[in-house]
């Protein structure tokens, strides 16, 4: 059965993600399709579609690397960031549903509970499918899909720190549910604007780490 392109992208983008791909190395067809188990024109199309996205690049002898952004340029993705979450919480006010609700107010809760027991890994992960349910509620496709690249970008980058004030974090994380659950597009833009504001200096640029310049099957298995 033909593994379609998009799952063969996915999973390159979640390893480039994760390390497994290091900034600057190669990307070679042949090595990556016996790597997932398909063929090379899904991988080809894939690396096509990660090249748009700003995750690999193409040199001229060597072929398909993983992308080496600079500091502005990770920098640049925060302020993106800081730009649309707020926009995709004002539109997510007039267009979310029922069930958006539903999820948002389970995570707020689930999160509240967790920043009070101090679990650091949960948080990281409820906090990701916050942001995410947030963006689908915003009921516009293109939205959805540039924030989700931005967090895809951002996790790549940058190590978050849960911060130490997680218990307030999660209650602005309420807050702004509380502004989408009433409709008030305004109020939910200007908290998610300031929630962006305060989580910014918990980023940290990850180092890059110094790596074999082709990746081989094996690699992070």
């Amino acid at each position: 059965m033909r593994i379609p392109a998009h799952s063969v992208c996915a999973a390159i983008r979640d390893d480039i993600v994760a390390g497994v791909h290091p900034r600057g190395s190669r990307l070679t067809e042949e090595l990556l399709a016996r790597r997932y188990g398909v063929s090379r024109v899904p991988v080809r199309e894939a690396l096509r579609t990660l090249e748009a996205e700003g995750f690999v690049v193409t040199r001229r002898h060597a072929g398909a690397c993983v992308a080496e952004p600079s500091e502005q340029e990770a920098a640049d993705l925060l302020e993106a960031r800081a730009l649309l979450e707020p926009l995709g919480a004002g539109r997510a006010a007039r267009r979310r549903s029922e069930a958006h609700l539903k999820v948002l107010r389970g995570l707020v809760r689930l999160g509240q509970e967790r920043a009070g027991q101090g679990g650091s890994e949960d948080l990281r992960a409820l906090g990701g499918w916050f942001h995410e349910t947030l963006a689908q509620a915003a009921g516009s496709p293109s939205l959805t899909a540039l924030l989700t690249q931005l967090r895809h970008k951002i996790a790549w980058l940058y190590v978050v720190d849960v911060p130490a004030g997680a218990v307030q974090c999660w209650a602005e994380h309420g807050a702004i549910v509380d502004a989408v659950t009433r409709g008030d597009g305004e109020r939910a833009r200007m908290l998610m604007a300031l929630h962006a504001e305060r989580s910014a200096p918990a980023h940290r640029l990850r180092v890059r780490r110094m790596q074999p310049a082709v990746n081989t099957p094996s690699a992070g298995n």
